[in-house]
């Protein structure tokens, strides 16, 4: 009897994110290709020691992606959209990230492909396009590459691929319509062709990832999976197919026939009864059981799993066990935190610790390690939970004590719209932006060298100002109509609002990509949460002083904050939410008071949190929006409230999002070039909404004529008494060269507009 451990996929970036810096220098002209496929092959290696240090069975291969996963399967099939390809330009790196990121170049220019949220992650993958006709080839061998490397290291490995069925379904249709599982005869051959291979290299497994099997499958999209792989199937190579995220109770009758030779499933987001497993999967899978949560950074419970899986083992003699899902969404190493308490530290498990933890477990069920080692390695588990740090009592009460007109304005949309137009008085077609200005190498130092004591609180605050007085006023030079302070205080959206809560840690190296070179640092929940201090009023009222112009103050949500930190584990996340939205309550009216007129409260995580399963809608988005409603809802008719989405699909929550009773709402529209408001044909929102009109993650310079465009498609669903001009996200990662530009094209364009229409 041999229980065997694996992991589904681990971090890319690098133990210090050498892949985010080294993809910027390249981009920047500062390495040359030769270092930076070095420094890839650097990652890779120390990524493959890791896991066999840890104690693995063998080493993942083929989860490396320079900017994303699927991008990788985009470029593995030749899925190059014609606007990025060059004539006998051979497929190269270059091309991966003209695909991400467009390109400015005398050499090709053109926009980026459009980039989502990764099922219910903070993940962000590069959405495929897919025309009429296409066909495909296998002509990036990405995969043979590592998977030789790996063999060459003497390494036992197992390859990842994201399966053929969740790439098309992850994609889009452009041009001509048709229905895009029709080209799935196409892709076929090239995983055949993979898998051939990888047998000639004598690989024993591979791992083909289909997520969407947790979904609500149409059935044609259902039959696909069995079509499938029968013609994968090949008795050369074992074939482990991978779920996670949930269950897939509703797809077992697909599932079970399948000739795969084992499955994966997420025993931590899935709602499986472990001792019933035996007899709801066919006999012949090999089960691979996701024990260790590969979205959190909490210890697992071994003696749990230990008691769980010593009885399973009565039922199959054989199986393995693994994370629940990739480790992409993890921090690397715990080793490196020193700035927290030994005591907080040892309640956390990142990588390389999952991967110790399944070493651990798997040596304890072979009989090869004593059961004490599961009992040290849980002890601060039941420290955690005696602990003083997590329970305020106050916060509790306060909890109970939220009552129905909490929850909502004291007037309806029209009556407040009025009162806000005749207050800020501002023109058809308001321009804005969504909040931050360029982090310049000089804010990153201010920050660093403040943190680090180098530099006064007095000093620190006197330079703040500085960046602020001159936003401002670079913003009243382009002649935008509602202004912000920029931001230069503010390290992450997330991270900077929680420090100023009780109920958060915060690491030093805790970094997960978020996408390409886009890494972001999670708080974590370990407590009940409250306000410490005012955050933004100090900033926001500093930046009113310095214009006649309105200022908008900009909050980050309670259902963000909640998403995209590490929440603790013993309690709901709706009473998460609503603690965040408490400790925000106290800052909206603290800003309205100061005499902020305008307040964005962001939520762009609102969708990423929905439920992958229908039935379990109505439940998440009743309390995610009543959280919202409960820090947004204490302010007077005449202070407008905004809120902002990015980079999800919007149209299956719109009436939840109506129901949020925004003045405001700003969304990303620019990368699928307005696609998102062909539902507003038959959908009419009711309030005030900004489609962004140009994409802020491109260093594309829109033109005068292209944002006139799309304001002109807008105009054709969207009242022009409804609609606001703005870039699509936060203008952060931007140079003040191309923020300049961009915005004076955006604001010209604007003022064609209004003349357009003032004309009629």
């Amino acid at each position: 009897m041999a229980i065997k451990n694996h992991i589904l996929g681990f971090p890319r970036i690098g133990l210090h994110r050498e892949l985010k810096f080294a993809l910027e220098d390249y981009w920047s002209n500062k390495i040359t290709l030769h270092d930076l496929l070095n420094i890839g092959k650097k990652i890779r290696y120390s990524n493959w020691k890791s896991q066999i240090d840890s104690g693995l069975d063998c080493v993942t291969v083929g989860d490396f992606a320079w900017y994303d996963h699927v991008l990788n399967i985009s470029m593995m099939i030749n899925n190059i959209p014609s606007r990025h390809q060059i004539d006998k330009e051979k497929l190269n790196l270059d091309t991966l990230f003209r695909i991400a990121r467009g390109s400015k170049s005398i050499k090709k220019n053109c926009s980026a492909s459009e980039m989502t949220k990764w099922f219910n992650t903070n993940y962000h993958y590069i959405v495929p396009e897919f025309v009429h006709n296409q066909e495909f080839c296998f002509s990036w061998k990405q995969i043979l590459e590592e998977t030789d490397e790996a063999l060459s290291l003497g390494y036992t490995v197992k390859p990842v691929l994201l399966g053929p069925i969740t790439y098309l379904w992850l994609g889009k249709v452009k041009g001509i319509h048709f229905n895009k599982l029709d080209l799935l005869e196409k892709i076929i051959p090239i995983y055949q062709e993979v898998l051939a291979e990888l047998s000639k290299r004598q690989v024993k497994w591979i791992q083909i990832d289909e997520p969407i099997l947790v979904l609500d499958l149409p059935k044609r999209w259902k039959q696909s999976f069995v079509y499938t792989y029968k013609k994968i199937y090949t008795n050369k190579i074992k074939i482990l197919l991978a779920t996670y995220f949930g269950d897939i109770h509703h797809n077992m009758d697909i599932v079970n026939i399948l000739p795969v030779n084992g499955l994966h499933i997420d025993l931590v987001a899935g709602k499986y009864d472990l001792m019933k497993l035996d007899d709801d999967f066919n006999k012949k899978f090999l089960l691979s059981l996701g024990v260790i949560n590969g979205r959190n950074i909490w210890k697992a419970d071994l003696l749990n799993w230990f008691t769980q899986l010593k009885f399973f083992m009565k039922l199959r003699k054989t199986f393995w066990i693994s994370t629940s899902c990739s480790l992409l969404h993890t921090p690397l190493d715990l080793s490196l935190e020193n700035n927290l308490t030994d005591f907080v530290k040892s309640w956390f498990s990142f990588s390389i610790q999952k991967c110790l933890e399944l070493s651990i477990l798997s040596r304890v069920l072979n009989n090869k390690l004593h059961i004490e080692e599961i009992h040290q390695w849980i002890k601060p588990i039941d420290a955690y939970k005696s602990s003083n740090i997590i329970n305020n009592i106050a916060v509790q009460k306060r909890i109970l004590q939220i009552s129905p007109d909490q929850i909502k304005r004291n007037s309806n949309f029209t009556i407040r719209s009025k009162i806000q137009k005749l207050n800020l008085n501002l023109p058809i077609l308001p321009t804005t932006t969504i909040g931050s200005f360029p982090q310049t190498s000089d804010i990153r130092k201010l920050r660093i060298d403040y943190k680090n004591k180098k530099i006064s609180q007095l000093d620190y605050d006197t330079s703040i100002k500085e960046h602020i007085k001159n936003n401002i006023l670079q913003q009243e030079k382009l002649g935008l109509d509602v202004l912000v302070h920029g931001e230069p205080e503010r390290n992450d959206m997330v991270e900077y609002f929680s420090e100023y809560l009780e109920g958060f840690v915060f690491t030093q190296y805790g970094w997960v990509q978020s996408y390409g070179s886009r890494c972001v640092k999670p708080p974590i929940i370990v407590g009940d949460i409250s306000r410490i201090t005012p955050i933004t009023v100090m900033w926001s009222k500093f930046a009113q002083t310095l214009t006649n112009k309105p200022i908008k103050a900009m909050l980050t949500g309670p259902v963000t904050i909640l998403c995209w930190s590490f929440p603790r584990e013993d309690i709901s996340k709706e009473n998460i939410a609503k603690q965040i939205a408490l400790a925000l309550r106290d800052e909206v009216l603290d800003l309205e008071n100061a005499g902020i007129n305008i307040i964005q409260i962001d939520e762009p995580a609102l969708r990423e949190g929905l439920p992958l399963r229908k039935y379990d809608w109505n439940d998440y988005l009743s309390w995610a929006v009543k959280s919202f409603q409960l820090c947004s809802s204490v302010v007077k008719d005449s202070t407008q409230i905004h809120t902002h989405m990015c980079y999800c699909e919007f149209n299956d929550i719109m009436s939840s999002i109506v129901d949020l009773d925004v003045d405001v709402i700003t969304i990303e529209t620019s990368r699928s070039d307005m696609e998102l408001l062909e539902f507003f044909k038959t959908f009419k929102y009711p309030n005030d909404i900004g489609p962004g009109v140009y994409d802020i993650h491109s260093p594309n310079i829109p033109s005068i004529n292209w944002i006139e465009q799309l304001l002109i498609k807008a105009l054709k669903y969207i009242p022009i008494q409804q609609l606001w001009v703005n870039p699509d996200c936060g203008l952060k990662t931007r140079t003040w060269t191309e923020t300049s530009l961009a915005l004076q094209n955006m604001i010209t364009a604007t003022m064609n507009i209004r003349k357009k229409f003032f004309k009629k």
